[in-house]
């Protein structure tokens, strides 16, 4: 899967397809721990897949945060700490 396809999909279809990959990362599962995996370089790519689609996922839910328009906050002010002589 290529970053390029990721980019292009809404948020509803990233879920679609990262509850997809999970599913298909169960079955993997599965027949590893009852012999039958014949290809072992699959569990690792959809594991890869996997952490693809969350970061794309994060980076849409944090991009519609900071598109949003946001109330401003009064600073903190900042205190000076003072120094003590030991």
């Amino acid at each position: 899967m290529k970053a390029e396809d990721l980019k292009t999909k809404t948020v509803d279809e990233l879920k679609k397809l990262l509850l997809d990959l999970k599913k298909e990362q169960f079955t993997l599962r599965m027949q590893k721990a009852q012999g039958q995996l014949e290809n072992s370089a699959k569990v690792r790519a959809v594991r890869r897949d996997v952490a693809r689609v969350q970061t794309f996922l994060t980076q849409k839910a944090n991009g519609a945060e900071a598109a949003a328009p946001a109330t401003k906050k009064p600073a903190a002010k900042k205190t000076a700490k003072a120094k003590t002589a030991a």
